[in-house]
């Protein structure tokens, strides 16, 4: 039997079609290796109460790849932070140390 949840299909247009069968689109993406990501490293303090915090945006791969990078760097600055929306944000400034770190780890194409 098929999974059927509605949660699937969020954003779905209602169709009258009596033959109509919902399938979801497949949106997994393969992550790129680290050599070819080019990853970019921004300090931000808008709109966050006046902390800094550190954003690393441009990955291009699967959601659990991007968590265990987030993990790494959250680790080696010794900081809180998040992965949401496609970024890692780093609470504090750590701009040079992130940058450092990932090349350290192969994403060579860092800035």
């Amino acid at each position: 039997m098929k999974n059927n949840d509605w949660k699937d299909r969020l954003g779905m247009v209602y169709s009258t079609n009596p033959v109509f069968n919902f399938e979801p689109e497949a949106d997994d993406v393969e992550t790129l290796p680290k050599n070819q990501q080019k990853l970019r490293v921004n300090i931000e303090k808008n709109g966050r109460g006046g902390k800094t915090v550190t954003l690393v945006k441009g990955f291009v791969g699967q959601e659990d790849d991007l968590k265990s990078l987030g993990k790494l760097l959250k680790t080696k600055c010794g900081v809180g932070g998040s992965v949401k929306d496609g970024e890692i944000l780093i609470q504090g400034d750590f701009k040079e140390k992130i940058v450092a770190l990932l090349k350290a780890e192969g994403y060579s194409n860092t800035k």
